[in-house]
């Protein structure tokens, strides 16, 4: 199935994609399970795309319980080689700003209740995270940021947190101590999928608030709706000026990421094993 090349992931706030020519809904189920929601296939600026909100077309899944195997295996289903995603964070320094938008070029991982990995049964692969965003994807990001109304940074750290729960006020000072540039829920776990099925990822990072770091300051939720109707707009226009400066061919290393991780032999893998993850192996695989 050759449906879409081009994905966007939408987050809090984020449930639809302005600009999109609708042409069709697909309904799929995975080897993981069913995603998060319906993909919604269309075209922005020629580009043919698919659309999925991570938490559901209702907001129904909290940031652990979201499927997100199942959702990047549907991308790649759908012949996806790239992903836009976009989420709500909060900043961990003074100069990001509330209703600013960061593009992070790194990672830390403080989850520990979620499935994060296609390779943990019936075979093991090894992909690098050293640099865990699309380079490519993330000079387009930044370069259609230049003609909007609104902040964008080029680079920073995102912590992804747990969740749903924000932090304590000593995990918030903990996480600056770190050089953390915001926080979030999500995106650490679908850049790590990503990679592995070898498509490139890349994060909006929309910012909604200061987390609890500031003197006598807490996260509030109606600030934080309220930022986010704003940011939506904007992240909007981020994507399809994305999406229309993009070249048709990769020039990255993403969709090489398999080509020597896959340290289990061929004999090793069994037949059940190869139908399961055909569309992530297949091609680094010989006949069986």
């Amino acid at each position: 199935m050759s449906e879409a090349s081009i994905g966007i992931v939408g987050g809090s706030g984020l449930y639809e994609m302005a600009g999109l020519q609708e042409t069709g809904v697909v309904e799929l189920d995975t080897p993981f399970g069913a995603p998060s929601a319906p993909y919604r296939l269309g075209t922005i600026q020629g580009q043919t795309v698919a659309f999925l909100p991570r938490h559901g077309t209702l907001h129904t899944f909290s940031p652990t319980r979201i499927n997100y195997r199942a959702n990047i295996y549907g991308f790649k289903t759908l012949g996806v080689t790239r992903i836009l995603s976009a989420s709500a964070v909060g900043s961990m320094r003074e100069e990001i700003a509330p209703r600013d938008i960061l593009l992070p070029d790194q990672f830390i991982d403080r989850t520990r209740h979620r499935a994060d990995t296609f390779f943990d049964e019936g075979v093991v692969a090894h992909v690098s995270l050293a640099d865990p965003f699309c380079p490519q994807l993330r000079a387009a990001c930044a370069s259609a940021g230049e003609d909007l109304p609104v902040r964008v940074h080029p680079a920073g750290t995102y912590l992804c947190m747990e969740g749903p729960q924000f932090s304590t006020r000593a995990e918030s000072h903990l996480y600056r101590s770190w050089g953390v540039s915001v926080i979030g829920m999500t995106n650490l776990t679908e850049a790590r999928l990503a990679r592995e099925a070898e498509i490139c990822y890349v994060t909006l990072a929309l910012v909604t608030d200061y987390d609890c770091w500031r003197e006598g300051g807490a996260v509030d939720v109606e600030e934080i709706l309220e930022n986010l109707r704003h940011n939506a707009a904007h992240a909007g226009d981020l994507v399809r000026l994305t999406v229309a400066s993009l070249p048709p061919e990769r020039s990255c290393a993403c969709g090489e990421a398999l080509a020597a991780a896959i340290l289990t032999r061929p004999e090793g893998i069994s037949q059940a094993t190869r139908r399961r993850l055909q569309r992530l192996i297949g091609h680094r695989l010989p006949p069986s």
